[in-house]
């Protein structure tokens, strides 16, 4: 791709697609001069790329498969005819047999609960600390990000958030939140998270490498 840009990037796209963006009167000489400068970096982000689109298949739902909760992987029992979709017992997934054909929403469910209990019970402790008024938590079944903010301060999250650690849901929570004060990611916005979260750089690091990892 080319453009008005100055300088070089080079993006490795999740399927392991490689997108090189270059200055508009860059030769293509001089592309292949940069991809070859950073082959071995574009290499090692491809294989990372497939072995993690590899851990990311769809789920099957099938006994002893594992699930993200709150940073944890726990492993699904099939429980019988029981009545009840679906139970967490702290160490696993119970599963009732009749509600198997129905995995994939009985989980979604069980997942938009717990993430619309903890997320806005987390949002209105840090909008309190922040002195950050926000308006509604919504939970959300968006697959490519994690929250948003609203013109008119409401917070929007992914039920899929409640798969990451409590710390990294915290991050994108203060996120959202910094973005009710400024609505881009200026210098400003960064200041104001980092003056509430001083170490969201390790947290937004886990959610960049682990996102393939929350999914259904």
């Amino acid at each position: 791709m080319r453009s008005r840009r100055r300088t070089f990037s080079i993006e490795i796209e999740r399927d392991g697609r490689l997108i090189v963006r270059a200055p508009q009167r860059a030769s293509m000489d001089k592309v292949r001069q940069v991809v070859e400068e950073k082959r071995t970096w574009i290499l090692r982000k491809q294989e990372m790329m497939r072995l993690r689109c590899a851990e990311a298949q769809p789920k099957r739902f099938v006994e002893g498969e594992s699930f993200m909760y709150l940073g944890e992987a726990y492993p699904l029992s099939l429980d019988g005819r029981n009545g009840i979709p679906i139970k967490f017992d702290g160490n696993r997934f119970l599963l009732s047999d009749e509600y198997v054909a129905n995995a994939r929403n009985v989980f979604a469910a069980w997942y938009r609960g717990r993430a619309r209990e903890h997320i806005a019970r987390r949002a209105e402790q840090y909008s309190a600390a922040a002195g950050i008024g926000c308006g509604e938590v919504r939970i959300t079944s968006a697959r490519r990000r994690w929250g948003s903010c609203t013109g008119k301060g409401n917070l929007c999250f992914t039920w899929r958030l409640v798969m990451a650690p409590p710390d990294v849901i915290d991050y994108v929570v203060v996120h959202e939140l910094a973005h009710i004060k400024h609505p881009n990611h200026s210098s400003m916005f960064w200041t104001e998270v980092a003056a509430i979260m001083p170490d969201f750089e390790r947290r937004r690091r886990w959610l960049r490498e682990h996102e393939h990892l929350m999914t259904l």
